[in-house]
């Protein structure tokens, strides 16, 4: 489960990315107002790429600690994807997105969520099971 786990961070990660190279391509923060603070569209990533470094961390130790610290690390990610995710839907992304908003793929954002919401559990159940022994 910890290697399935990995596969579906690294897929995560590489949905993401490629939303934050169209974002940055399509303007980012070259508006005069944006909806995504800076802190956040930084925050994310960084938190999501230092988690996965804290699991690859669990699997070369098989430690519990880094388990958790990783899952913590999530529950960080996973918050900021969240706001992320809520401001570009009331802000008019999504199907009702206008401008340089349009070629923001709602395909990859949904992709990109079911996969972390997947990794999210695949890391909280290996946490649990490496605690349990």
């Amino acid at each position: 489960m910890e290697f399935a786990a990995l596969a579906a961070w690294v897929l995560a990660a590489t949905a993401g990315g490629y939303l934050l190279i169209k974002w940055l391509t399509s303007g980012g923060r070259g508006t005069k107002v944006t909806r995504f603070p800076v802190l956040v569209v930084i925050g994310h990533p960084l938190a999501a790429v230092l988690g996965l470094c804290v699991w690859i961390g669990y699997l070369v130790t098989a430690s519990a600690a880094y388990a958790w610290v990783a899952f913590a690390a999530l529950l960080v990610v996973i918050l900021q994807g969240f706001m992320l995710l809520t401001r570009w839907l009331v802000g008019g992304g999504g199907r009702h997105a206008r401008g340089r908003d349009q070629t923001f793929p709602a395909a990859a954002v949904a992709f990109h969520g079911l996969i972390a919401v997947t990794t999210f559990v695949l890391v909280f159940l290996t946490a649990m099971e490496v605690s349990r022994t």
